[in-house]
């Protein structure tokens, strides 16, 4: 699969024939919220993990220097908590190019909150993608994401503000919080 996923999500889950759709957020989504929305409410899915598995050109890295930013992998009996966001789809002209460096879009259950549950839009880039980096070890993705910047941002900055994004949300993420760690040893 290509770099670029804008038109095969437009093809794969045409949007039109609905009013508003629910969004889960579980990376920048959560902290960089460049869109308007209707409602929102944390939530979480089931049986994925968050991973910094993702090479990002585009965002947060180069195509020389890649930053590493999150998706999901499944992970039978875990789970991930975000934000779910009720939105409109006009919304999605904008989502599909931020999110367009290898992420496909599908709709899954999440659970609200309060026990509530809705079927919700999420981005995930799985490793058939051009920019997929997969695992590493921890010291290696710390280093990377250390050493990234892109249009967005330094790369760190992006892991920093999902740490703290998550630990508003009383979350704990034992990946992103071990890279964190990781990250400010590696910058003193």
């Amino acid at each position: 699969m290509s770099f670029n996923t804008v038109e095969l999500n437009r093809q794969r889950q045409p949007l039109e024939h609905l009013d508003t759709v629910w969004l889960f957020g579980y990376g920048s989504l959560i902290f960089k919220v460049d869109f308007e929305y209707l409602e929102s409410r944390p939530a979480s899915i089931q049986n994925w993990e968050r991973r910094f598995w993702q090479g990002s050109h585009d965002h947060r890295g180069t195509y020389e220097v890649p930053g590493r930013v999150v998706t999901l992998v499944e992970c039978e009996g875990s789970h991930c908590k975000g934000i779910a966001y009720r939105v409109s789809t006009e919304v999605f002209d904008h989502l599909d190019v931020r999110e367009k460096n290898g992420y496909l879009r599908f709709f899954t259950p999440m659970t609200f909150d309060d026990g509530s549950q809705r079927d919700g839009l999420v981005y995930v880039a799985s490793e058939d993608n051009a920019a997929y980096l997969g695992p590493d070890k921890d010291e290696q993705m710390a280093r990377q994401i250390a050493m990234a910047s892109g249009p967005s941002g330094p790369n760190a900055e992006y892991l920093l503000k999902l740490a703290d994004a998550l630990r508003m949300l009383g979350d704990h993420d034992e990946h992103v919080f071990r890279l964190e760690k990781l990250l400010k040893s590696e910058s003193r």
